[in-house]
């Protein structure tokens, strides 16, 4: 499959050094939404759903440890662990755990090589993280290796298209000529794609595909989000400048409110037997 920026592990690590950087776009595309279910919410669901009481769960590429806390509450794990990454992921899950009074076991690994037992969770959740492979199959191989006979694992990701409106105006405004041209982050995984990828290893019980609309009410709302975008390149003086980046795109066009769309795409499966 070919590679992306976003699956060079020089580049993954740069982008997940700094868990606010992933806060911030969180903040910020969560605060654009007019519709769209909750993504936390409804992995929680789908993983509640295919669980047994108080079962065994792992969260591959867990981030700042949203879903990790939602897991905890909902599910009650009887035996909780993590992995990512990015050592500040970790760090921040295992503050946000600790302040909830959680128990999680924080693991640092390459999902490629799952540091993990083979057939020890009942559920296993890998959210928004296999586009940073240019081999997801391998990974899908790996999650059905933990789970134990009868085992539930449910991932998700979006469409390669993403917030292409976005990338169209930044290109148009002349602040990156090739914004929409560039590869996507969700290049390697992705909503048409995925069902493929997991069906190697596992097998397939659901696909669900849902719509999720943003609207952002001007260019400091707009601005916020764009310079989290790893996949822009922002003359360097915009890059990690909101205020400016805003001022710059009032300069160039006119200030309007902007409407972007995705596609989630959640997928459940059992180990095959």
């Amino acid at each position: 499959m070919t590679s992306t920026p976003f699956t060079d592990p020089d580049t993954v690590a740069g982008l997940y050094a700094d868990a606010g950087r992933t806060q911030q776009r969180t903040s910020a595309l969560l605060t654009a939404k007019i519709s769209g279910e909750n993504a936390t919410a409804t992995i929680v669901d789908l993983a509640a759903r295919h669980s047994r009481p108080h079962p065994s769960v792992c969260e591959i590429g867990c981030g700042r440890g949203t879903v990790t806390l939602a897991l905890a509450e909902t599910i009650t794990p009887g035996r909780h662990t993590v992995v990512d990454i990015s050592p500040a992921f970790l760090a921040t899950v295992n503050k946000r755990a600790a302040e909830a009074g959680i128990a999680v076991e924080t693991v640092h690994g390459d999902f490629h090589h799952l540091p993990l037992t083979d057939a020890t969770f009942d559920v296993l959740v890998a959210a928004f993280c296999l586009y940073h492979s240019t081999r997801p199959a391998d990974v899908v191989a790996e999650i059905a290796r933990c789970l134990t006979p009868g085992g539930r694992a449910v991932l998700a990701t979006k469409s390669s298209d993403s917030y292409h409106d976005i990338d169209q105006l930044i290109e148009e405004t002349g602040l990156d000529p090739s914004a929409s041209s560039r590869p996507s982050l969700y290049e390697t995984f992705h909503s048409t794609n995925a069902a493929d990828i997991v069906a190697t290893g596992i097998e397939l019980i659901d696909v669900i595909h849902r719509e999720h609309t943003f609207r952002f009410t001007d260019f400091d709302h707009l601005a916020a989000y764009a310079i989290t975008v790893p996949k822009y390149q922002l003359p360097q003086h915009l890059a990690t400048n909101p205020r400016e980046l805003a001022a710059e795109l009032r300069r160039r066009t006119r200030e309007r409110a902007m409407t972007a769309t995705s596609i989630v795409t959640y997928l459940t499966g059992s180990r095959r037997e």
